[in-house]
């Protein structure tokens, strides 16, 4: 599904969105917690970061896992595909903290929205809840470095 885009990889297009998108969330939604006199102007953005970028993290992980399978077919080395793998690993686990940061975002949002139901909540929810973004935020922004490292590695050593 994700193999091909005008035949290209689409793994080789979609990853560039990804290295875009979760940094922009990590910081917005940072700044959104830490900062409250900004959230009127970030609330939007980060409600749209926090349902895109899974999304496209998520292609990104598929089309790579495709990308994978057509090397191999085609008979790459085994040290080759062991350096994809490794890759693949990383992606693998900016997935899920890019899931995680972007349901503790939606989480702050709603705890910060002037809903009746939410001003009961105490406030040290919201700081409870901005901690985790910030704890989930670092842990995207290492993943995002070392699986994009790992793959230009890859490309700039020509193993892919």
């Amino acid at each position: 599904m994700f193999k091909e885009i005008n035949g290209l990889p689409g793994h080789v297009l979609v990853i560039h969105a990804v290295v875009v998108l979760v940094p922009l969330l990590a910081l917005l939604a940072s700044g959104y917690g830490l900062i409250p006199r900004w959230r009127p102007r970030l609330g939007w953005a980060v409600l749209a970061l926090s349902v895109v970028t899974p999304i496209v993290a998520w292609v990104a992980t598929e089309s790579g896992e495709e990308l994978e399978e057509v090397l191999r077919g085609r008979g790459y080395p085994p040290e080759g595909l062991q350096k994809i793998h490794e890759h693949s690993e990383y992606g693998d686990t900016l997935l899920w903290f890019t899931v995680g940061l972007a349901v503790a975002a939606l989480v702050l949002l709603a705890l910060t929205s002037r809903h009746p139901r939410m001003t009961r909540l105490p406030s040290w929810l919201t700081w409870l809840v901005t901690a985790a973004v910030l704890v989930l935020s670092v842990f995207a922004l290492v993943y995002v470095y070392l699986t994009g490292d790992s793959g230009a590695q890859m490309v700039w050593s020509n193993i892919v």
